[in-house]
């Protein structure tokens, strides 16, 4: 991250007393512009970058730069896994690397075949291609292709995974996934967390920012306290956030490196689990 998140604070605030917006950060020539041009409905970063304000601009390239994926949502998820990879077509070295990203998980796709469809529809001005996954076959040098939309709904994520992946393992920066383990085997999702976490491949230090339902994830082998935060609703519905590496018992006892988190998690030691009550509207009468 080229500025830091902990600057967008830094830079402007609104005073909760006044509901004056304070500018102090920032030049005033700049400081005066803002003012002028601000509206309710505009958001003060996009807005510097519009005037070009450097530190602002700087703030809004960062956040332009990461990815955003949602894979609990049905229809996000097969758009994405529609999406090809940048040079896809036309580059065998692209299609190379995502063979080998296949390989982390599937050895038996070896390749792929993309051929360029013709639809007849004046108004389509998209092309259209099928993709065939190449797969070897059991104990033969031979091969066959599968279409690659009848591959398993994991394969399909983690093809919608790798564009994103590689973008900002490239940049540096950051890849935020909502349920990133749905339709992925957790070791499978483990993987992935630790391909950030090795610097030969990730020289650029991006992040892997992901929510997760997996308890299987809480290993002290494989994320840090401060890596692992919680949601815990409470009775009204409001939810908190809080970091494991700040969480304490009721005796001030904060948690050791060395626990297991995943048992202690499931027992129910740091909070952040459902309040769950037998189902009985089966039982008859």
């Amino acid at each position: 991250m080229p500025f830091g998140l902990w600057s967008l604070f830094g830079l402007f605030y609104r005073n909760s007393e006044t509901g004056k917006l304070e500018l102090d950060k920032i030049s005033k020539i700049w400081a005066e512009n803002i003012e002028a041009a601000l509206r309710d409905e505009t958001l003060i970063v996009s807005l510097g970058e519009l005037l070009k304000i450097p530190k602002l601009k700087t703030i809004y390239n960062w956040f332009m730069e990461n990815e955003v994926i949602d894979f609990s949502n049905d229809f996000e998820s097969l758009f994405r896994s529609n999406m090809l990879p940048h040079g896809f077509v036309d580059d065998i070295n692209v299609q190379d690397e995502v063979v080998k990203f296949f390989q982390s998980f599937d050895e038996s796709i070896v390749g792929f075949n993309v051929k360029k469809v013709d639809i007849d529809d004046d108004d389509d001005e998209q092309e259209h291609y099928t993709i065939n996954a190449k797969h070897k076959l059991i104990g033969s040098d031979e091969t066959a292709f599968i279409p690659l939309h009848e591959e398993s709904k994991g394969t399909l994520e983690m093809f919608a995974l790798f564009p994103f992946m590689q973008d900002v393992l490239k940049s540096g920066s950051v890849l935020f996934v909502d349920e990133l383990n749905t339709k992925l085997h957790p070791l499978l999702v483990r993987n992935i967390i630790l391909t950030f976490a090795n610097p030969e491949i990730n020289k650029k230090n991006a992040q892997l920012v992901f929510t997760t339902h997996d308890s299987w994830q809480l290993a002290n082998n494989l994320l840090r306290r401060d890596e692992i935060w919680f949601t815990e609703k409470d009775s009204d519905g409001v939810s908190s956030l809080y970091s494991l590496a700040d969480f304490a018992d009721e005796d001030g006892v904060k948690i050791r490196k060395d626990e297991s988190y995943e048992k202690n998690y499931l027992l129910g030691k740091y909070g952040a689990i459902p309040s769950l009550k037998t189902i009985d509207f089966f039982k008859e009468g």
